[in-house]
């Protein structure tokens, strides 16, 4: 059973302009200790961050509380082996998952040139 549905979009140009004004500041603000390492290897990290942005927003509208009542720091995404987006919550976006009885979390997340799409589902068993 479907317990909550969030998504969200971001332009990259939007990420990219922040980091050219905020810098690394924004970006360790948003991403969690092992996201930060891949982000500092990227190419194109305003993409990636957009991504991972995307993502917690996303997830936030899910469990229903939006960015404010969790931290950005809750949210973590990764990738499985086959490449596979994985969202893992902590701390209060864990808490706020038990509260609404959902046990499964997933994330679809998709790009083009300027902008991610991010959607996820939380559900029970």
């Amino acid at each position: 059973m479907i317990i909550g549905i969030g998504t969200d979009i971001v332009q990259i140009a939007r990420i990219k302009d922040v980091l050219e004004r905020r810098g690394r500041f924004f970006a360790e603000r948003i991403l969690c200790p092992a996201e930060l390492a891949i982000f500092d290897n990227k190419k194109q990290p305003e993409a990636y961050l957009a991504k991972r942005y995307a993502a917690k927003e996303a997830a936030s509208k899910a469990l229903g509380t939006g960015i404010g009542t969790i931290s950005w720091q809750d949210i973590e995404v990764s990738n499985d082996s086959a490449g596979a987006p994985l969202l893992t919550l902590t701390g209060a976006a864990h808490a706020r998952m038990v509260e609404i009885g959902a046990s499964k979390v997933l994330v679809s997340l998709s790009d083009e040139r300027d902008f991610v799409v991010a959607f996820v589902t939380l559900s029970c068993d």
